[in-house]
């Protein structure tokens, strides 16, 4: 069981389908990552205003305590837990004040070493908060002629940005989506530029495999020029082998010619003698001999290519009846010609004569009274039928007479090879025969041969 073969658009668009999502999940997680950075950031500068505030504000009492000059403007800092928190601490001490926010918590700070004047970031967890962004500043003021040092903090819940992260995310999302079917649709636009010499190049093989053409066409984009040069190459030797086969076959067929016609004297001066079964045995060989060869010379003609060839199927057929009626026995039958249609067909003439002289002839030897030729036109086909009165063949029948030797009846002379010959000639120009029952009861051939005009419009 042979397998579908691959589609090279579909492995080209599921490329193309990863690089998009794979690039949108990068792009997405580094703009996310980019939005919080940038968000830690405006925070961390909310938070040093604040710091500023607090220095400016914060003073050392003469009973030593701390307190504020003035409150900060944000209400946060007055609502419990709500997020936004401050702290002031005396190291030296322990003294402590902080924000209505905090109520009765500490933010828990690392002991870490600060300089007066720099500012430390943490992230920290709480009782009251999963986690904390925290800046603090180390200060120093004079009281009573000493200096205090202050470590002075600001805290903001990180959900904060965590929340700002999620809902750019959110709305990155129909952004990003939109931007992949975008470049989908430029990938598929891609492709199809891409995979049209391809397209093109298919078109220019059934061309040639038709007869159309006889090369490929060298104006193809330079990957796929190397292709082309291979095939021009493989049909070039396929022509050098058909022109010898030709000529073998032909210088055969010649040579055959001389004794053949010495066989002919042979047998006419056997009869003579009246040695007829000798006669008609030699007589028989010789006809087999003739048939063989005229078929290897039909092979050798058709497999040298049919392109350009343009026959009159009506005048053929006419040149062929007339022929056939001044035979004795075309004489005694009635040839009915109906050629409706008179259009060109796209073969051979030597050909074309050789299909319907073989398919007239069988018809008026076996005919008891009359021959039927009939020509219509057939979706840009001619359809030409031949049928006689005779006793006609049975669908078996008709299935033998299709192969290679076999013979309407066993009494005429031939080798049997005229509808295999007829048969590879049709193939070649890509025409149809099959046999049927007449309406007179006898065999009924239908050939469907392509329009000379619609093949050179197709190409």
């Amino acid at each position: 069981m042979t397998s579908r073969p691959r589609s090279l658009r579909i492995r080209l668009l599921l490329i193309s389908a990863g690089i998009v999502i794979i690039a949108l999940l990068v792009t997405g997680a580094g703009l996310t990552k980019i939005f919080e950075r940038h968000s830690e950031r405006r925070v961390a500068e909310e938070l040093d205003i604040f710091l500023d505030q607090l220095s400016g504000a914060v003073q050392w009492s003469v009973d030593q305590r701390l307190s504020l000059t003035r409150d900060l403007a944000d209400p946060r800092f007055k609502k419990v837990f709500s997020g936004l928190y401050w702290q002031i601490r005396n190291d030296q001490n322990g003294s402590l004040l902080r924000s209505r926010s905090l109520w009765d918590s500490e933010l828990i700070l690392p002991d870490d070493a600060l300089a007066a004047g720099d500012i430390h970031q943490h992230i920290i967890e709480s009782s009251f908060s999963r986690a904390l962004l925290i800046r603090e500043q180390m200060i120093t003021i004079s009281a009573g002629g000493q200096l205090i040092d202050l470590r002075v903090s600001v805290a903001i819940d990180a959900s904060e940005i965590e929340r700002l992260a999620t809902d750019f995310r959110t709305d990155l999302i129909p952004a990003l989506s939109l931007l992949g079917l975008v470049l989908m649709a430029g990938f598929g636009f891609q492709i199809a530029a891409g995979l049209k010499p391809l397209n093109s190049l298919k078109a220019a093989v059934n061309k040639v495999r038709s007869g159309k053409k006889s090369r490929l066409d060298t104006a193809v984009p330079r990957e796929i020029y190397p292709l082309v040069e291979e095939v021009n190459s493989l049909l070039d030797l396929q022509e050098k082998s058909m022109v010898r086969a030709r000529d073998r076959a032909a210088d055969l067929a010649h040579g055959l010619k001389t004794p053949l016609t010495a066989l002919v004297t042979d047998i006419t001066r056997l009869r003579a003698n009246n040695q007829t079964e000798i006669a008609d045995d030699i007589e028989d060989l010789a006809l087999r001999m003739q048939r063989l060869m005229e078929r290897e010379l039909s092979q050798a003609r058709i497999r040298h290519g049919s392109s350009g060839h343009k026959s009159s199927v009506a005048a053929a057929a006419e040149a062929i009846i007339r022929t056939l009626q001044r035979t004795p026995r075309g004489e005694k039958i009635d040839i009915i010609q109906e050629f409706k249609v008179r259009a060109d067909v796209a073969m051979d003439q030597d050909d074309l004569n050789e299909v319907l002289g073989n398919l007239l002839e069988n018809a008026v030897r076996h005919a008891s009274s009359r021959v039927s030729v009939s020509i219509i036109d057939n979706a840009g086909k001619a359809r030409v039928s031949i049928e006689d009165d005779g006793k006609g063949i049975s669908e078996k029948q008709a299935d033998a007479m299709m192969h290679r030797g076999q013979r309407m009846d066993a009494k005429g002379t031939g080798a049997g090879l005229g509808l295999a010959i007829v048969q590879d000639i049709l193939e070649a120009s890509n025409a149809v025969m099959f046999l049927t029952k007449g309406k007179w009861g006898g065999l009924k051939v239908v050939l469907d041969i392509p329009k000379a005009a619609v093949r050179a419009k197709r190409g």
